[in-house]
């Protein structure tokens, strides 16, 4: 059985992410590779205390990345787009 804090790592509070938030009360975050959705899910509602309606799962592969003559590839991650029920509200910038 895997710990909450390791199956969501941190949410992403990128412009998109903020737009989602505001129109269809969707929420992003980045999760452990090998979360499926119902740990997901458990996680989000046991750790935020807010009821979850669905989860939507997608891996983002790494880019490639140069400093000066050297090449290398940031890590592929995966990420959660967790929509909350009806009446649940969750905001990240309000809370810092």
């Amino acid at each position: 059985m895997k710990e909450i804090t390791e199956i969501i790592k941190k949410p992403r509070l990128t412009e998109k992410a903020m737009i989602l938030q505001e129109t269809t009360n969707q929420v992003v975050f980045r999760v452990a590779r090998d979360a499926n959705k119902i740990e997901i899910k458990e996680a989000v509602e046991s750790l935020l205390k807010v009821k979850v309606d669905k989860v939507r799962t997608a891996m983002v592969h790494g880019k490639a990345k140069r400093v000066g003559r050297y090449t290398g590839m940031t890590s592929d991650w995966k990420k959660a787009v967790v929509t909350l029920a009806e009446g649940q509200k969750l905001d990240f910038l309000e809370q810092l």
